[in-house]
């Protein structure tokens, strides 16, 4: 992939109902631009209203995994523009009614989600959920028939329609496919049990119905931590003296330990003199009989 830098009159820009990122660049006469400046591009679906998010580099390439640029930034948008935006906004609306309508008369197994209209026209794009493969030929063309534009059928999971129509989530701010995730990472239960989550699917579920996205935020270092700490069982030697590792609180790197007498302390991971095994040897030698064991085990 060729990641040379873009030229100093490059910019990120998002663009589109799915709030699509890319590289625009500006050719001809300086239009001046910075973060948040809407402006007219042009992508490979045609003319479009974008906002631009920073300036380009070869960074931002590597984060957006592209190697060129994906169009040009046209203009800033003129009051003409602006009037051209309301019109496509009321378009889409009737578009998405009327699509929806056709949809219940052909009798087709799919749920409408979204429609979009490409600011200069070039097509109409149609977002839907459903179970199976559906043919929607006949769909299609009665819609540009009826709306004299090219028409895009594009299905989507229901995470991807949590995007398209979410506003906020349990946490007050609007929900993050919607606003920086550039993509969806998978989230895993493990993910919610090593954070201590509540494993209350209404309550660790986002608006998706899946696992909340920011469960994944912190995996890695909930994860880095744990393995700093010793594990749940294992014998240390503090100051106060002997004891066994009850609790791990990550964050915080510390240890619930249980002394002698039943008294449990709430102890530094710095405060650990030793760590031995859970079969009373140093930790070093345990983990190396483990391994000879996994290795005669698999021969």
């Amino acid at each position: 992939m060729d990641m040379s830098a873009p030229s100093s009159q490059a910019w990120v820009v998002r663009y589109g109902v799915t709030r699509l990122l890319g590289e625009f660049s500006i050719r001809g006469p300086f239009i001046p631009v910075s973060r948040g400046t809407q402006v007219i591009v042009r992508s490979d679906r045609g003319v479009e209203w974008g906002e631009v998010l920073s300036a380009a580099s070869v960074a931002t390439r590597e984060w957006l995994g592209v190697d060129r640029e994906t169009g040009r930034i046209l203009r800033l948008p003129t009051l003409e523009d602006e009037r051209e935006k309301d019109r496509v906004a009321r378009l889409e609306v009737e578009e998405f009614a009327s699509c929806k309508q056709l949809i219940a008369e052909m009798s087709l197994q799919m749920q409408l989600v979204d429609s979009e209209r490409i600011f200069g026209g070039e097509r109409v794009v149609f977002y839907y959920v459903a179970e199976q493969r559906i043919d929607f030929r006949e769909l299609v063309k009665v819609l540009a028939k009826r709306h004299q534009s090219r028409i895009e059928m594009r299905q989507i999971g229901i995470r991807d329609e949590a995007r398209l129509l979410a506003d906020y989530g349990d946490c007050g701010k609007p929900v993050c496919c919607n606003t920086h995730l550039k993509e969806m990472p998978p989230v895993s239960m493990k993910m919610a049990k090593l954070q201590k989550a509540t494993l209350d699917p209404s309550k660790i579920s986002g608006r998706c119905g899946r696992l909340k996205c920011c469960l994944r935020y912190e995996y890695d270092t909930y994860e880095e931590h744990r393995k700093e700490l010793p594990s749940p069982g294992s014998i240390v030697v503090t100051k106060l003296g002997q004891g066994r590792v009850v609790a791990q609180e990550l964050l915080a790197k510390k240890l619930m330990v249980a002394y002698e007498g039943q008294r449990t302390v709430l102890t530094d991971l710095k405060d650990i003199i030793t760590v031995v095994g859970k079969k009373g040897l140093p930790v070093a030698v345990e983990r190396e009989m483990e391994e000879e064991a996994g290795e005669s085990t698999a021969s």
